[in-house]
């Protein structure tokens, strides 16, 4: 699980982190019932909450506990976390999911139509809140809707045609997950008007945390106790999605019997062991590990432009326990 933010730091954090929920409610509200249930889900499940989490913590470490734009702030949060939970609900259908946090999938209880549409609507939120901030702000998100459509598009692709590849898997990784964190992390910066060299520092934390992030969930995938994933394992192989962990033994002696049960997506009983078997026989789990320090290392490093602070130190946090998370 993501570490928590330091507990000295709720006094900044869970004022705004409780507006954020109210905000959501208010946000999210209509008189179609449907619409109305799946939010309310939605926004009852909860999750971690760690985007906005980034989006507050960035706030203050470059404007301290500064108020006057208090509700900006928890504006900004709300749209990147409508973002993300809108991919969710769309993602959930397209990958056939049963559960989602723990849950039925909304696609599973109120069917493909509603779950598309709410997700929809959510979108048209994300919309409101934008048209009241600045136009670079709007088209940070709007870029962001993209990657995240085209990774995930890509992913498909890549899937169907069995084109494999590091470089296409690290375009797939950033598009879809790290774009998002790259913009929780910089539009709070261009809402204060930070120079271009703090930005561009920004916008690397979040690109490699990201990485890192999205990483350690396709090792969980094929590693992890379920009980504590939440769903079972293999879920990506299923879907013909190849990973990193799979990805590193492409061109060894493995490669050709990979090849096959990744071709029959692990359709067969003992499947998903023997490839287990594999990864275990070459380590590769450590050395997906050591690439996922990599990028914790560098988002780390990125913060070095920004002097000590308390929202720095977690931020830095945020950073390391990316590669320590078992859900």
């Amino acid at each position: 699980m993501m570490g928590a933010m330091p507990q000295a730091r709720s006094a900044f954090l869970q004022p705004r982190l409780d507006r954020l929920e109210q905000r959501l409610h208010q946000l999210l509200q209509s008189d179609v019932e449907f619409i109305h249930l799946i939010n309310d889900d939605l926004v009852s499940a909860g999750g971690k909450r760690f985007r906005p989490g980034i989006v507050f913590s960035v706030f203050e470490l470059l404007a301290g506990e500064d108020d006057r734009t208090f509700e900006q702030q928890v504006d900004l949060a709300a749209a990147v976390e409508l973002l993300h939970s809108a991919t969710l609900l769309h993602d959930d259908l397209i990958d056939d999911a049963d559960l989602r946090r723990g849950h039925q999938a909304a696609f599973r209880k109120y069917g493909n139509a509603v779950s598309v549409l709410s997700g929809d609507f959510m979108l048209s939120r994300v919309l409101q809140i934008l048209s009241e901030l600045p136009a670079a702000i709007t088209r940070e998100f709007a870029d962001t809707a993209r990657d995240i459509c085209e990774g995930e598009v890509l992913q498909f692709q890549t899937a169907a045609l069995g084109d494999y590849g590091l470089e296409r898997y690290y375009r797939i990784v950033t598009s879809k997950t790290a774009a998002l964190l790259r913009t929780a992390a910089t539009v709070p910066g261009m809402l204060l008007g930070l120079d271009s060299e703090g930005l561009a520092a920004l916008r690397t934390f979040g690109l490699e945390l990201g990485r890192a992030f999205q990483i350690q969930d396709d090792l969980l995938d094929l590693i992890a106790d379920p009980e504590k994933l939440g769903k079972p394992v293999g879920g990506d192989l299923r879907e013909g999605k190849v990973t990193l962990p799979l990805l590193l033994l492409f061109g060894t002696p493995a490669e050709a019997e990979l090849r096959l049960l990744i071709d029959r997506r692990i359709s067969q009983p003992g499947d998903l062991e023997r490839v287990l078997a594999l990864l275990r026989e070459a380590g590769t789990p450590q050395e997906v590990r050591r690439q996922i320090q990599l990028h914790a290392e560098a988002a780390s490093a990125a913060l070095a432009a920004f002097p000590p602070s308390p929202a720095r130190s977690a931020l830095l946090e945020l950073a390391r326990s990316a590669s320590l998370r078992v859900s």
